[in-house]
């Protein structure tokens, strides 16, 4: 309950947030770009002509109802849409008001995180039965996915996520194959009221069980998109009437970010101040692709200083007269919130 109000927020997006279930029919994509703080700073430095923030995309897809495996409200075509996501960000209501309708008469998030849940094991195990009737044969390619296959079936009958299930690193391969619902990371929202923001509300016991491990953040869907309507001096007004310092939506826009296992590199200079994204490990002429296809080819060296260190020493000559500079090569992983600059 919320989502498309939240995603309208989050995107400025106009979409139908009417007061009635199954209003997403067809997904609604938006774009929004990752607060970085350390963007402004460094264009400031650099005296940047303009600033690039990274982004992240959100899709908006129909919600899910007890029985979309088998084709019940729209799950068919949900369960489609969402096999395209990297991970899984559940919407939850966990306040209470009679005015609002929900699809299952009654609010409980830790069964609505259950229900949805299972219907997406149910979508899983399908697509593991399916696989299986079509693997034959004895040779050991074929024994690795059948071992796969039934540590899957298995472990989704029990009612684990594929996420959870124990497999081999070959066997990891097979599950990233079959594009497998729950084998996604997932983030929840849980969608409070105003009031029990304010009284800074948790989560009890059997929500942070039915959550798990997995990465939530707490915010007022309404509230996030007032505040995204409103200029700067009405939202700093707003955010002082209910304790908040900033917007929630911030916070779940990094979730979603750390969520996806991704890291922010940087570059500066007059023309412009960039974000720019990786994934977590990566080596430098692989994270270099981000700015230009080539630069993993024809990478030679890269001049690497963390945004912190450049912003105390005041910019690029500077850190190279007080040796902070550092050159490194293709074996080199890029931190989070290095500044580069690629040699080729």
């Amino acid at each position: 309950m919320g989502k498309s109000t939240l995603f309208k927020a989050l995107t400025k997006k106009q979409v139908d947030i009417q007061n009635y279930p199954f209003t997403t029919i067809d997904p609604n994509v938006g774009i929004v770009g990752v607060p970085d703080e350390r963007l402004e700073l460094l264009a400031k430095m650099s005296h940047s002509a303009k600033i690039v923030p990274t982004a992240i995309e959100f899709i908006d897809i129909a919600g899910l109802v007890k029985g979309a495996a088998q084709g019940e409200g729209l799950g068919n075509k949900f369960l489609a849409n969402i096999r395209e996501v990297d991970a899984i960000s559940e919407v939850v209501r966990v306040f209470e008001d009679e005015k609002i309708t929900h699809v299952h008469k009654k609010i409980d998030p830790a069964n609505d995180i259950e229900v949805i849940n299972a219907e997406l094991m149910l979508a899983d195990l399908e697509t593991v039965n399916k696989r299986l009737e079509k693997t034959k044969g004895n040779d050991e390619k074929i024994r690795i996915e059948l071992n796969a296959l039934n540590k899957l079936k298995h472990g989704l009958q029990s009612g684990n996520l594929a996420i959870n299930i124990e497999l081999e690193e070959k066997e990891l391969l097979l599950a990233k194959e079959l594009n497998l619902l729950t084998n996604k990371k997932f983030i929840y929202v849980l969608n409070a009221s105003e009031g029990q923001i304010k009284e800074n509300w948790q989560p009890d016991e059997k929500l942070k069980k039915a959550i798990g491990n997995d990465d939530f953040v707490i915010l007022t869907s309404t509230f996030e998109l007032l505040l995204s309507e409103s200029t700067a001096e009405e939202q700093k007004v707003f955010l002082e009437e209910i304790g908040l310092k900033e917007s929630r939506l911030d916070a779940l826009i990094k979730e979603a970010y750390h969520t996806l296992g991704l890291i922010t590199f940087l570059t500066t200079g007059e023309d412009e101040t960039r974000a720019w994204t990786t994934r977590a490990g990566s080596f430098i002429p692989q994270a270099a692709r981000a700015i230009h296809t080539d630069f993993e080819q024809k990478f030679i060296r890269a001049e690497v200083i963390n945004w912190k260190e450049l912003l105390d020493v005041g910019g690029w000559s500077q850190a190279r007269q007080a040796g902070k500079m550092k050159t490194v090569g293709r074996d080199y992983i890029v931190q989070d919130g290095d500044v580069v600059e690629i040699k080729i």
